[in-house]
């Protein structure tokens, strides 16, 4: 399920339709570092900051409960080659597990030098000193179970900034 950004920036609404795709027992959302931020500032902007926790021993920001992760594995799509920092990236909600109808983990077994399942080792060879060098490959992919146990939210801009300085201020 794929939706886009309403605005450019992730914004709070755009997560909660995130959450409205996969709303039975979402485990978390995947996020590039820099989308977080993004949506970071404009939770801020809006003056609803999201809450953090600690999370195998690392903050990590809670949308409505749900943890986002970051991930930088994420495609981030430059705009100019020249600054880095515009672009657009994607963020993802999962369910996960197999007794939930979620995304699971896939391994390959029996593979060639297989040391655990789907861990394979290889000797590259020694060095002059005696030194052995090893070729560690992980084969490892996942299988989503159900149509509605991931969305993406798409075309989230993470070089957008706020000018607080020419902030109309509200009216009490």
């Amino acid at each position: 399920m794929r939706i886009s950004t309403r605005y450019g920036a992730p914004t709070p609404d755009d997560l909660d339709e995130l959450l409205a795709l996969v709303w039975k027992k979402p485990a978390f959302f995947l996020a590039h570092p820099k989308a977080i931020a993004a949506f970071e500032r404009e939770c801020t902007w809006r003056g609803v900051p999201p809450v953090t926790t600690t999370l195998l021993g690392s903050p990590v920001l809670l949308w409505r409960g749900v943890p986002i992760i970051p991930c930088d594995k994420l495609e981030m799509k430059s705009r100019s080659q020249s600054n880095q920092s515009l672009g657009t990236t994607s963020i993802l909600l999962l369910r996960a597990g197999e007794s939930d109808q979620g995304v699971v983990g896939l391994h390959q077994a029996g593979i060639p030098g297989e040391i655990m399942p789907s861990l394979s080792a290889r000797l590259m060879g020694l060095d002059s000193l005696g030194v052995a060098s090893y070729l560690l490959t992980l084969y490892f992919s996942c299988a989503v179970l159900t149509d509605d146990a991931l969305a993406i939210l798409e075309n989230v801009e993470v070089g957008y900034y706020h000018d607080y300085d020419n902030r109309t201020p509200k009216v009490k």
